[in-house]
């Protein structure tokens, strides 16, 4: 038997609409991306909604509209500090360097695997001008907690990485709406797919034009204010006017047609995780001596991303030793996240700093793995992963 990491999340329906897009030739970026974009702004309780081609060009808008000269903000500028989860993706960092802006790594704790806000606040300096969030592994961040303290503090920005964390909540709010701006991910192996995806939130007004702008060239023509320009402009070709720097992180129509079929199964898809979920940890609660297990947050409802193991620090096994028994024998395991971020070599050649010694985060490096925890996993294959784990541990019980 076999248990992955990760099942495709989409069938038939997705396919014919996809076929059924390609069909029109209207591919590029159009009417169903401003559809789709609706369509979430509306599910996830949010005003303004942009969607672009991956979660990690999400981040990446993010920072381009807080650091961009137009932000209705005041504009984050380089060398700003960012606190940012050492325990975190590529992604939620590389935007804050290629921006000019100074990583500031805060070790998690050790149950949610989310801040330690303690250890949040010591990191803060008078370069410090915003938080990073992550939602670690679906399990929502305490955002009483990060809201209270960007918006009262220090008058931080907030940023939330809900890359893997969709359809999580926090107060029966969901995750990615409490920041200025917050992201989301329609990656292959996440909640729900467009194959590749992403989406920005924000509810101040201004920021969904900026990201509108950013996202294809600085380009005028998808701005809310198109005909503002047009008229300030009238000796440039009212189609080809460029007012702001830019990328291209477009979607396509074939992308929004497969979301708008994915979103209304968003809120089975959690549910079945969630049932998984509390699957493994009732069945492997018998290790408990060995391992620990990741901590749903208090008020919090997580949409889990994966089942997350630590080996504890007496265990007479190792992390490779495991996870070399259960990959033989076809059940997939990970790193959690990307472990500890600080401590890849890329970090070596950019400017950032460590606040304290993470050594929360080194331990989940070093002793956590996950395995698949999503729609697709069934009863059978949760029996499965118990037996397993049941067979490895024989010789240590």
């Amino acid at each position: 038997m076999q248990v992955k990491l990760h099942e495709p999340s989409f069938g038939e329906e997705e396919i014919m609409a996809a076929t059924d897009q390609m069909r029109t030739t209207n591919v590029t970026m159009g009417k169903k991306v401003r559809e789709f974009e609706d369509m979430c702004a509306s599910r996830f309780g949010s005003e303004y909604a942009v969607m672009c081609n991956s979660g990690s060009s999400a981040n990446l808008l993010a920072f381009a509209a807080l650091c961009n000269p137009e932000s209705p903000y005041e504009n984050l500028k380089p060398g700003d500090e960012v606190l940012v989860p050492a325990l975190s993706w590529a992604t939620s960092v590389w935007p804050i360097i290629q921006h000019g802006l100074v990583p500031v790594f805060v070790d998690c704790d050790p149950e949610t695997f989310n801040f330690d806000y303690q250890k949040l606040d010591a990191a803060v300096t008078e370069k410090t001008k915003a938080i990073m969030a992550v939602h670690v592994y679906g399990n929502p961040c305490d955002m009483d907690i990060l809201t209270w303290k960007s918006q009262k503090l220090q008058k931080l920005f907030l940023i939330e990485d809900s890359c893997e964390s969709m359809g999580a909540t926090f107060n029966n709010k969901d995750v990615g709406t409490f920041g200025n701006i917050g992201t989301m991910s329609l990656y292959y192996s996440h909640h729900i797919t467009t194959f590749e995806g992403g989406l920005c939130f924000s509810k101040i007004p201004g920021v969904d034009n900026l990201l509108r702008v950013l996202r294809a060239h600085g380009w005028s023509r998808e701005s809310l204010l198109h005909d503002k320009y047009v008229a300030q402009n009238p000796d440039i070709d009212p189609r080809f006017i460029f007012v702001n720097t830019g990328y291209n992180l477009r979607p396509t129509e074939v992308q929004a047609v497969i979301g708008m079929k994915q979103l209304p199964k968003l809120d089975g898809f959690v549910k079945t995780r969630r049932f998984v979920w509390a699957e493994y940890r009732r069945r492997l609660d018998k290790y408990s001596e060995f391992f620990s297990f990741q901590k749903e947050q208090e008020n919090g409802v997580a949409s889990w991303f994966g089942f997350c193991v630590v080996l504890k620090a007496d265990t007479p096994f190792t992390l490779k030793e495991i996870t070399t028994f259960l990959q033989k024998n076809g059940v997939e395991t990970r790193p959690i996240i990307a472990g500890n971020m600080a401590r890849h070599p890329a970090l070596k050649m950019y400017e950032h700093r460590i606040a304290g010694t993470l050594e929360n985060c080194d331990n989940i490096m070093q002793r956590g793995f996950a395995i698949g925890c999503h729609h697709a996993v069934t009863e059978e294959q949760v029996e499965y992963v118990e037996s397993m784990f049941d067979q490895f541990m024989s010789q240590y019980k």
